[in-house]
């Protein structure tokens, strides 16, 4: 597998929306290929890529509509460009018939969801976490999604990249989950000249072109994709496929088929897990919390410290697969877990799996508002 090697000029230091560090950290990762509708709170990302994609030789192309923007941007894939579209919510659900075909295919895309009010068209305007679980399971079936949850401008830009370069490693499709206020955030952030970055290309077929199988893969579990005119001749399907790539309901290749695409998640998940911890070595009250919901209990953390509260913070950043083992052992001194969110109760019932109910207690906003800082640090003090 390529990847480009890291040098070190200076970072130029600017201030940016969310929105548009997700847009020229694309570019940055290679992407070269754009499909997406116009939707709030998304729009600026695409209005963005419409005018740094041509700078570098790129696609923009504006769809119909978001079923024909997934569709675009996975024959872009399989051409052997890097491709990325951005969405909200209503945008999202149309997206996911398309998205398990990326997963069942196994096309490396990134699919940015700025998260706003719903259900429906909802509030466009407003912030909300309500996608979380429709980012796991919107599509189908059994499988594995990777979808990283960013919490500043800065991280913004650092898990695009960081989404492009799992989308090329495991042939997967990711999701990046903004919620509008970190899309629309303006922040001073240093965004590193593209020398400096790690970047992951896909591994492609090599050797006989007569042997190659589309569809077989070593100990990474990660097929070789066909680079289009190359000679290896590839058939790619939505339907459950054997090594060959063709259609089986063989029930022994149906498994087989189906435990390797679950599988290659698990043997990277060193690579795909990403979480960070505040205060949770002597934790009585843990807070575990994600998105600009993060950045609230932060704050609150910090302010019951200065009270002599044994407060702490867990995020997941990468939000699946969740982060489990490093949940379990931040959570284990801790007497109480609150989840705040932007939602009626998500993310909490993952925590709830994992360290058991009885401990674990939702701060909960569904108003259009985002969790404060004093949501938090009330109910903190109430739990200690």
């Amino acid at each position: 597998m390529a990847k480009t090697a890291a040098r070190n000029p200076p970072s130029e230091v600017q201030n940016l929306q969310g929105n548009h560090a997700c847009a020229l950290a694309a570019v940055a990762a290679g992407c070269r290929f754009y499909a997406g509708y116009p939707i709030t709170p998304s729009s600026e990302i695409a209005e963005r890529m419409s005018l740094e994609l041509p700078k570098v030789d790129g696609v923009f192309i504006q769809m119909e509509d978001e079923i024909a923007s997934m569709g675009a941007v996975l024959g872009a894939s399989l051409g052997g460009v890097k491709a990325m579209t951005a969405t909200s919510g209503p945008g999202f659900s149309l997206k996911q018939e398309n998205l398990g075909y990326g997963v069942m295919a196994e096309i490396p895309c990134v699919v940015v969801d700025v998260m706003r009010g719903g259900p429906s068209t909802g509030m466009p305007t407003r912030p909300s976490q309500g996608d979380v679980m429709q980012a796991r399971w919107g599509t189908h079936g059994d499988h594995e999604l990777i979808v990283l949850a960013p919490a500043s401008v800065a991280e913004v830009y650092e898990q695009t990249v960081r989404a492009f370069n799992l989308a090329e490693r495991l042939r997967t499709p990711v999701i990046v989950l903004i919620d509008e206020v970190i899309g629309h955030l303006v922040e001073t952030v240093a965004i590193p000249d593209p020398s400096e970055l790690d970047i992951w290309h896909r591994k492609w077929a090599e050797g006989k072109r007569e042997a190659y199988l589309p569809y077989a893969a070593g100990e990474d579990r990660v097929p070789a994709m066909a680079r289009p005119g190359d000679g290896f001749r590839a058939h790619t399907t939505g339907l459950t496929h054997g090594e060959n790539g063709f259609p089986t309901q063989e029930p022994e290749a149906v498994e087989r088929a189906i435990l390797r695409l679950l599988e290659k998640f698990e043997r990277h998940r060193e690579v795909i897990e990403s979480t960070e911890e505040l205060e949770t070595g002597d934790t009585e009250v843990l807070v575990v919390a994600y998105g600009i919901s993060a950045r609230a209990a932060r704050r609150a953390v910090r302010e019951a410290r200065a009270q002599g509260i044994k407060a702490g913070l867990f995020r997941p950043i990468t939000m699946w697969p969740f982060p489990e083992a490093a949940l379990a052992r931040a959570a284990e001194r801790a007497e109480r877990i609150l989840v705040p969110e932007m939602n009626a109760g998500q993310i909490v019932l993952e925590v709830e799996r994992i360290v058991g109910r009885a401990r674990v207690r939702g701060i909960n906003r569904i108003d259009g508002e985002a969790v404060t800082p004093a949501d938090i640090l009330a109910r903190i003090a109430e739990e200690a």
